[in-house]
């Protein structure tokens, strides 16, 4: 089988091209990256030992695609990640349009001509900001959770949240390009034939990633507890009690192989995929974690609110793990220690992800 992951080499995209090497016989892939990402030159070295075939392109550019040659499948792991994209200066709202929404044009109609499936790998973020501030929640004294006894609305369980909760604006700048690009892959996939999974991923993290406050947050927060770097509890009265789910990008690996092995022909598209409530945790039990790993090192509180912060996300994979037989392989304590042994072996990742 031929591959073409865009975005190689960024933390998922390296990782899924790892990770599918090590699963797949005989697997070809191949790769394009603009290397914009401090951090890249470092997994672009490590992916050429292992045999991946690299193209330097910008998929913003359709004539980069002209000298790609035709593939079986495509993971679309390129993205600015950061939910705050386009409100930052040096990074505008037209410059997060043409990376994250644009560049999938190109890629679907190199899909539509080489008739090469699609794995698009989507977010959380896509889901409405007043209805997930909006849901119920408790505080357990370190992190919010779901009040399952009150009224739920739509798409939210025990579980977390699933594909039909609501995705009505506001989303963030962010999340409505995802939110679009995934509409614009079913209509491709649709009209010109080829299957198309889309992944709306919880937060990915693990070992290697290059986290800032803004994205990777918990790499980030790892790193910079050992080096006992400023930290900060935003919003949310400074309690740091605000919780996601996280998961490895080897499980993720795991689902996009299972996808691409599916002949389905029709049926369900779009799936949530992330940690769920064993993988859940908040910024303040992340603290908490670190100062048993490192010693103590306290946040401050900033009271302010942040645009798009939300208080609570935890992703329900009941889907994927129906149709897929997918099962998380890597729990919440091995994913921390992951990053907190990277952090001790390299104490300048943070200077290297801000380069």
């Amino acid at each position: 089988m031929k591959l073409l992951i865009t975005g190689i080499c960024g933390f998922v995209g390296s990782s899924l091209a790892e990770g599918l090497l090590e699963r797949r016989e005989g697997l070809s892939i191949l790769g394009i990256d603009n290397l914009m990402r401090p951090g890249s030159e470092l997994n672009r070295a490590r992916l050429r030992e292992a045999g991946v075939a690299l193209t330097h392109g910008d998929i913003r550019m359709p004539s980069d695609f002209e000298s790609l040659p035709a593939v079986d499948w495509v993971i679309d792991a390129a993205a600015n990640p950061s939910v705050l994209a386009g409100l930052q200066t040096g990074f505008s709202s037209r410059q997060l349009i043409e990376h994250n929404l644009g560049s999938v044009v190109n890629v679907l109609e190199y899909c539509k001509i080489h008739r090469a499936g699609l794995l698009l790998m989507s977010t959380s973020r896509v889901y409405s900001i007043p209805a997930l501030t909006s849901l119920p929640l408790n505080s357990n004294g370190d992190a919010f959770c779901l009040d399952e006894m009150a009224p739920l609305p739509a798409g939210v369980s025990g579980r977390g949240i699933g594909v039909d909760f609501s995705t009505r604006a506001p989303i963030s700048l962010y999340g409505s390009t995802k939110l679009a690009a995934e509409a614009l892959a079913l209509e491709y996939g649709d009209a010109f034939g080829f299957p198309v999974w889309i992944n709306r991923c919880g937060v990915l993290a693990g070992a290697g990633q290059f986290g800032t406050p803004d994205q990777g947050v918990f790499s980030y927060w790892i790193h910079a507890h050992a080096r006992r770097r400023p930290l900060r509890f935003i919003g949310f009265d400074g309690t740091g009690k605000q919780t996601r789910d996280v998961f490895h990008p080897r499980d993720l690996t795991v689902l996009a192989d299972a996808q691409m092995n599916c002949g389905r022909p029709n049926g369900q598209r779009v799936y949530c995929a992330g940690g769920g409530r064993a993988n859940a945790i908040s910024l303040r039990q992340l603290t908490a974690w670190c100062d048993g790993r490192f010693g103590p090192h306290a946040p401050t509180a900033d009271t302010r609110p942040r645009t798009y912060d939300i208080p609570w996300v935890v992703m329900d994979s009941s889907d994927v793990e129906r149709d897929f037989a997918w099962r998380l392989e890597f729990p919440l304590e091995n994913i921390l220690e992951e990053i907190a042994q990277h952090a001790e072996r390299n104490p300048d990742w943070l200077e290297r992800s801000t380069a």
